[in-house]
């Protein structure tokens, strides 16, 4: 059998294309998938962890003390007037303000003397050993048997007297310890204990009266200043303490996040619930739910959820509020 030329021309050009279309396409093949692979990689490349920039504390054990605050004045616990024997006029005075003087010591005469009449000068004494804390007369006033010719107090044994609202009357009680501050002494805090609780309360005010003593009286406490008082209510020892901050609410469950880390070393949030104590300032007791070294979140865990990532930007200083980074 014989093929015309024209016959053989088509057959050939037939057989070539689909060759060419062969080879085209098992050539296109591994190249797409090379790229599939490679567009794979990339994105996988540029997969970023989303990391939330946090503070951290580690939880201690330590001591918090509840407290009331108040406002009181500072006393002699001993004043007494000195008053004359009889009316008349200031003769002569023995002592000035400040002068420490002794029981039945002369501090002042008064004349009796009427017109016509001449009498002898009738001595004022102190009425007690002490400090004049106040002269109320000058030579040649009138005075009369219940005016206050001087003040002797004791000024070594001071007393800080101040009012407590009948709301928080059941937290005061005898002996109870407190701490003073005062304006002139910054920075400066001085012990003191409840010396006298009124049994009963002033109907205006509806207040009860509380007295208190400072436990040394070194001479920079003295009458006539006004203290801070801050009254010890409740004192807890060896408790696990974290700053308030830290305990936050989820799900209406009080909780904290405590830094971890996943299987490559990458930081982690771990959230659990805790059953806090009492608060004292910007202070908290934990009594479960936190072990003491815990790495606890204090601050940036708005937004975290169990298992977020962390950068943990800086550390704080365990309960004293400063950082180190």
């Amino acid at each position: 059998m014989k093929l015309s030329k024209s016959g053989l021309g088509k057959a050939g050009l037939a057989v070539a294309v689909a060759a060419a279309l062969t080879l085209t396409l098992s050539g296109c093949k591994p190249k797409a998938a090379d790229e599939a692979k490679n567009a794979g990689e990339e994105a996988s490349a540029n997969a970023v962890k989303t990391l939330f920039a946090v503070s951290t504390i580690t939880a201690e054990r330590g001591e918090l003390k509840d407290y009331l605050e108040f406002g009181g004045d500072v006393s002699a616990k001993t004043n007494v007037d000195a008053l004359p024997d009889a009316a008349g006029k200031i003769a002569e005075i023995r002592v000035s303000v400040g002068d420490r003087v002794e029981k039945n010591q002369v501090i002042a005469y008064v004349d009796p003397s009427r017109p016509g009449m001449t009498y002898e000068l009738s001595a004022v004494k102190a009425p007690i050993a002490g400090t004049v804390t106040a002269v109320n007369v000058v030579v040649g006033s009138m005075v009369s048997q219940q005016l206050s010719v001087a003040k002797v107090s004791k000024i070594d044994a001071l007393q800080v007297s101040m009012n407590v609202p009948e709301r928080y009357v059941s937290k005061i009680k005898p002996n109870q310890n407190a701490e003073l501050r005062f304006d002139a002494w910054p920075g400066t805090v001085f012990p003191a204990r409840v010396s006298e609780v009124s049994p009963v309360l002033d109907s205006a005010s509806r207040s009860m009266s509380v007295k208190l003593e400072p436990a040394d009286n070194d001479g920079r406490i003295k009458a006539g200043m006004f203290a801070r008082v801050k009254l010890i209510t409740d004192t807890r020892t060896d408790i696990v303490i974290v700053p308030e901050s830290a305990v936050i609410t989820r799900y209406g469950e009080e909780c904290v996040f405590v830094a971890g880390a996943d299987e490559s070393g990458q930081a982690v949030a771990k959230r659990q619930v805790v059953r806090p104590g009492i608060r004292v300032d910007d202070k908290i007791e934990i009594l479960s739910g936190v072990n003491p070294g815990d790495e606890v979140v204090a601050r940036g865990q708005t937004l975290l959820e169990e298992g977020s990532y962390l950068n943990v930007v800086s550390r704080l200083e365990p309960l004293s509020g400063s950082e180190k980074n």
